[in-house]
């Protein structure tokens, strides 16, 4: 009996030591024992009951990584909307924008062993984009982008939302017929193919992702722009050739800000000092690591830079930066939309791959999602352009509109 007591007391010290360490959110904890503990100072909007004793050793050691691994595996379960939950505690914990503690040696680690090297990089992509075609269509947008949308209004839907998005890019980079892009880390190819189709530009296409440069190739073929896009299963590294225009939509994550000297280099031999580029990526207000967990079981080798971290490789070669935009808001809407698609195809996925599976990339939808909304993680795109570029670029609709009417145009 007084063994029982003091494990009792044990465990419900080590739920009170979780919390706090999490900067008290508004969370219940229910113990294995079934004894419920309540958070201090606000009324629980979320239940998070954790099963088995191993479960609550490890969220005790780390919160962060110590959750995600027994949700996925079952043995913690949340009573509420997972983004919901998600976003309570990335508003109010340190842990998710801190490099110490367990999680920092963790993150050492990974940075370690998840090289971004040429042979490094590919094997990381290879762990995420190579899971399969099938996988990604069961709920991306009808041309594969998995990259943040635009929605231009409140009720667009989310291929709508990926369609303007490709075309705002475009006209930041105020594209021209027949001008070359070299695109870095393409994707399923879909920008490539948009803007060989409306733009008329020709475009070579960079990935290491073999399951998605066939994806791009096959479409390419369907749509009759062979001789528009060549799609190059090679590294960013190796990009040869003289262009006009250099874009990276949702690469630099897994470049790492020890190469982004190398990017520099590649972007300044490119486009040379009359070019000009846009970098669409995920970003952090400061400088602090990827979630551990996340680039241990879904995305290695990831890095979330600050604009002060990669806006040196930009100023490396003169580059005259034109337009910021920072679109978190639409990432966290953008992510939402996977959440609900990915939801609905639960039971494909789950024969597919596993339930522990389905239950990870459920919460890696669902704490990205809450991650934009909570402001932890934003979503920049930086146009940049050579010194001697003489294109004037118009970076948003209101200034497009009245360079138009300007010119008797509109």
């Amino acid at each position: 009996m007084a063994r029982r007591n003091w494990l009792a007391m044990a465990a419900e010290e080590a739920a009170r030591r979780i919390l706090a360490r999490s900067g008290d959110p508004p969370v219940r904890i229910v113990l294995p024992t079934g004894v419920a503990v309540e958070p201090r100072g606000a009324q629980p909007r979320f239940t998070l009951s954790i099963r088995t004793w191993r479960a609550l050793a490890a969220m005790l050691i780390d919160p962060e990584s110590g959750f995600a691994e027994n949700y996925a595996s079952g043995a913690a379960e949340v009573d509420g909307p997972l983004a919901g939950f998600c976003d309570e505690i990335y508003r109010c914990c340190p842990w998710p924008r801190s490099g110490r503690g367990v999680a920092g040696l963790l993150s050492r680690y990974l940075d370690w062993t998840q090289s971004r090297s040429v042979r490094g990089a590919k094997a990381n992509i290879h762990r995420h984009y190579d899971l399969g075609n099938e996988f990604y269509r069961l709920w991306l947008d009808e041309e594969m982008l998995y990259t943040c949308a635009f929605f231009p209004r409140e009720d667009a839907t989310l291929e709508e939302a990926q369609q303007a998005k490709m075309e705002r890019v475009a006209r930041k980079l105020a594209l021209q017929q027949d001008e070359r892009v070299a695109e870095a880390g393409c994707g399923w190819g879909a920008f490539a193919l948009y803007i060989a189709r409306h733009y008329g530009c020709r475009v070579r296409a960079f990935n290491i992702s073999e399951e998605q440069i066939a994806w791009a190739r096959r479409r390419a073929r369907e749509l009759g722009l062979e001789g528009r896009v060549e799609f190059v299963l090679d590294d960013y590294r190796n990009i040869t050739g003289s262009y006009d225009v250099f874009a990276s939509i949702g690469m630099l994550e897994h470049v790492g800000k020890d190469h982004y000297r190398e990017l520099g280099e590649v972007i300044r031999r490119t486009i040379g000092d009359r070019g000009r580029g846009l970098l669409h990526f995920i970003g952090r207000s400061s400088p602090a690591p990827l979630s551990a967990w996340i680039r241990k079981r879904i995305f290695p080798g990831a890095y979330a830079p600050a604009l002060s971290e990669m806006l040196p490789l930009l100023e490396a070669g003169d580059y005259r930066v034109a337009d910021v935009e920072n679109l978190r808001s639409h990432y966290a809407r953008t992510l939402r939309c996977w959440r609900e698609r990915f939801e609905a195809a639960g039971p494909q996925v789950r024969r597919m791959f596993s339930e522990e599976f389905a239950r990870a990339w459920k919460l890696y939808l669902a704490g990205s999602e809450a991650a934009f909304h909570s402001g932890s993680l934003q979503l920049y795109q930086v146009l940049f352009a050579g010194p001697r570029c003489t294109r004037a670029l118009w970076t948003r609709e209101g200034e497009q509109q009245a360079q138009l009417r300007a010119a008797g145009g509109a």
